[in-house]
Order: structure tokens, then C-alpha cells, then sequence
């Protein structure tokens, strides 16, 4: 089964062309854009497809990163991975930048506990812990500094994310082993966990964990002409 991964939940614009039954990636493309991700993501796609030799066709499946992330981001993502699914009667998977990040802190060091943590701003963090094989033993929630400290202060956990550093310097007198400190993982780590996922037919779902910062204009309503 061919696979592809999309990712837009951070700078990075990226698609993965994966085979299942190998267990390798065919083609991918990565554009750090920063922001413009609904004009740039098909052209990405297509590239990953033209890399690995494949079409729309060839595809069994559909992966997105679901977030947290940025709120545009997420939703261009998990919008058109939703329409590809429809379109082509192939499922379609989540993963979240939590958990991909996770994956890649136990690739680098192996079996572990890691919390997995963004920087939110206006002092929250969104978080996550993960046992040594990726189940979750804390869902993706927002916390406090504190609140995160806390928990890495009492068990063994190493971190990832990028809140990594705020929450080791709120720990004192404790050295923490640190997976990658960016906001998204890489899109191979994406496609690598949708492949060991059961395509159950619930669509993928965006992650925001707080309402957006953007918000309709009230005031500007005319008012009907009353007949």
C-alpha cells in the first residue's frame, strides 16, 4: 500500500510518499514557508508523488499531522487530507506533532517516557506524555510551566518539543536528555506512524487545545429592513 503523508502544522510545508509493505519512503518534498501553506501544499504534493513515481491513483492511504500548531496550518492540513480521502474512498489518519515528536526522542535514545511539549505562548504550554512504546499516558492538554515541571521533576522523562528548555530550566538540580526541540517532527516520521495505524474510517480531527486569537468583528451587522 502506497501512503501519503502531509504535514502543515508549523513553518514547514511537507508531503511524504511512503510504501507500507517496505517500510520506506519514495519521495517527499519540504518547503519551510512560514505562512502560506493552502497556496503551496498541492504543488508539494505533487512533487512528492512526481519524486516517488506515483499518482493520486496509487494511494491507500492518507496521513496528516493533526497539531497542535499553528491554527491555519492544521486546518489547511486536515481540510485536504479530508478531500482526498472522499475523493479517492482511501481513509485517512491522524497523527499528532506530539506523539510524532515523541517517536523520534525513543529513535534517538530508545524505550522511554517523554513529555512532549510546545511553547503556546501567553504561558501555556500544550503537552503531552508518552510511555516507552507511544501510548499516551497523558493526552495532549494545556498546562502551566508548573504544572509541566512538576511532572517531569518527580518521574524520569526525557523531553521534546519546543518547550523543552523552559521546562528543564524550571527544574533545578536535574539533567534531562532532550529529542528534538523543534515544533513538528520530520514528515517521514509522520508517514512512519500512520503506516502502523488501523485506517478505522473516523476522520482525522485538528488538535487546537485553545479557541483561535482570531474572532469575527461584532458591530458591523446592518440591520434587516422590516417589511
Amino acid at each position: 500500500m502506497i501512503l501519503l503523508a502531509i504535514d502543515c502544522a508549523a513553518s514547514l510545508c511537507a508531503a511524504s510518499v511512503y510504501d507500507v509493505a517496505a517500510g520506506r519512503e519514495l519521495g517527499r518534498c519540504v518547503r519551510d514557508l512560514g505562512k502560506g501553506h493552502a497556496e503551496h501544499l498541492m504543488a508539494v504534493i505533487d512533487e512528492a508523488l512526481t519524486q516517488a513515481g506515483k499518482s493520486y491513483a496509487d494511494l491507500g492511504r492518507i496521513a496528516v499531522s493533526t497539531g497542535p500548531g499553528s491554527f491555519t496550518g492544521v486546518r489547511v492540513a486536515v481540510s485536504a487530507a479530508r478531500g482526498f480521502s472522499l475523493a479517492l474512498k482511501v481513509p485517512a489518519v491522524g497523527v499528532t506533532t506530539l506523539e510524532a515528536l515523541a517517536a523520534e526522542t525513543r529513535d534517538k535514545f530508545g524505550t522511554r517516557v517523554v513529555l512532549a511539549a510546545l511553547d503556546a505562548g501567553r504561558a501555556e504550554i500544550h503537552a503531552a506524555v508518552y510511555d516507552e512504546t507511544g501510548n499516551a499516558l497523558r493526552k495532549p492538554a494545556v498546562l502551566t510551566l508548573d504544572e509541566a515541571a512538576s511532572i517531569v521533576a518527580s518521574e524520569q522523562v526525557a523531553l521534546a518539543g519546543t518547550a523543552s528548555q523552559l521546562i528543564a530550566d524550571a527544574v533545578r538540580d536535574k539533567v534531562f536528555t532532550f529529542g528534538p526541540i523543534s515544533a513538528t517532527a520530520d514528515i517521514g516520521t509522520y508517514a512512519r506512524l500512520a503506516a502502523g495505524k488501523a485506517g478505522d474510517g473516523e476522520r482525522p480531527k485538528p488538535i487546537y487545545l485553545r479557541a483561535p486569537d482570531a474572532k469575527p468583528q461584532a458591530g458591523f451587522v446592518l440591520p434587516r429592513e422590516q417589511k
